[in-house]
């Protein structure tokens, strides 16, 4: 009664968030039902969202909604007529909440449904590559978070290379599973050529995808490699690079990633003098990229630490580095960075059995 009352005296309300408690599908129902210019919409941690209530559907503001935010919902799959009706949606961010969301992603591309959807941000949720494939049928994405889903694969993402050509963001973390590597990053790196920022958290790259990414990217600006296996050699092709094919690149950071010694950064530093370099070499104690992993609620964002701008002359680098890049470019030579080995993949994008959260 106290949502409805609010919601017919707010006739011009633009943003509504609630969170940790007890409103469910008619509070959220009646703010809908009267709210038509409403355009951001956050729930997270609704108690009262559970099955077997009345569908939620976007009412009045079916035109008018632009962002939806679900977190921590245990039916989170509930507001799927929530988020179908609404016609002009453009970012949809679903983190911890339960279900399988195949169910939901399966409907997009459906007589051009979710075609206005610009942004995606999808954390520890069940989503398997058939609905990451699915989400590819949005063909105006340009920003995609994919955090710690678990059955999401090289497949999935060469899914979304290969109809998302205006992907300018991507976040992947891995969570150090090797689902995601080479292969996906490849497809991207041939089909997404407007990209601009790339961050890479628990995943593994190599000099083949990092090399093909720093050519074929002409935009990329940020990059960021955390908590991965690389080294010296996979910021060595970075580095060659620098000057040839990425033109844009502003910012670098390498976090965690206890194949990198302080001695590449020079390197890296001399090649682009006016790149900001963002550089901690620790040994990995715990990495988590935007959640904690005991599920408490607490969203960390990736550490930040001091920028370190360098300009000016550039230190002079030891004939080690010059013969590793040496040997790093006289390696890739020989081999065509447009060869890549989707053939390994299983024949089925859902090969990987299901997990609920």
């Amino acid at each position: 009664m106290g949502i409805a009352t609010f919601a017919s005296n707010c006739k011009t309300l633009k943003k509504f968030s609630c969170s940790s408690c007890a409103l469910g599908a008619k509070s959220i129902n009646a703010l809908l039902k009267n709210s038509s210019t409403l355009e951001e919409l956050s729930l997270k941690g609704l108690r009262g969202v559970i099955a077997g209530t009345e569908p939620i559907v976007p009412g009045v503001a079916a035109a008018s909604l632009k962002s939806i935010l679900l977190k921590d919902l245990v039916d989170g799959l509930s507001l799927t007529p929530l988020i179908m009706g609404s016609k002009n949606l453009k970012a949809l961010k679903i983190i911890r909440c339960q279900g399988n969301w195949d169910e939901l992603f399966q409907f997009f591309g459906h007589g051009n449904a979710m075609a206005s959807l610009i942004e995606v941000h999808i954390e520890r949720i069940q989503v398997s590559d058939c609905g990451v494939s699915a989400i590819s049928n949005c063909l105006n994405l340009e920003i995609l978070h994919l955090i710690k889903v678990w059955d999401c694969s090289n497949f999935g993402l060469a899914s979304i290379a290969e109809h998302c050509k205006r992907l300018r963001k991507l976040h992947i973390d891995g969570w150090r599973i090797n689902r995601i590597g080479d292969e996906g990053l490849i497809a991207i790196a041939k089909q997404c050529l407007d990209l601009q920022e790339l961050v890479l958290i628990g995943v593994n790259p190599t000099c083949l995808s990092l090399s093909l990414l720093a050519s074929n990217c002409v935009n990329l600006e940020r990059l960021a490699l955390c908590g991965s296996r690389v080294g010296d050699e996979e910021i060595a092709c970075i580095a060659a690079k620098c000057n040839l094919g990425c033109p844009n690149l502003a910012k670098i950071k390498v976090k965690k990633c206890r194949g990198v010694t302080g001695e590449i950064k020079e390197w890296l530093v001399e090649k682009r003098t006016s790149l900001s370099v963002n550089w901690d070499v620790e040994e990995i104690d715990h990495l988590d990229a935007s959640s904690s992993d005991a599920g408490s609620g607490q969203e960390v964002a990736v550490p930040e630490t001091r920028l370190v701008e360098t300009g000016g002359e550039a230190p002079v680098v030891g004939d080690r580095w010059l013969t590793i890049l040496k040997t790093t470019l006289s390696g890739l030579s020989g081999r065509s960075l447009m060869a890549c080995t989707f053939g390994r993949w299983p024949n089925s994008p859902n090969g990987s059995s299901s997990r609920s959260i």
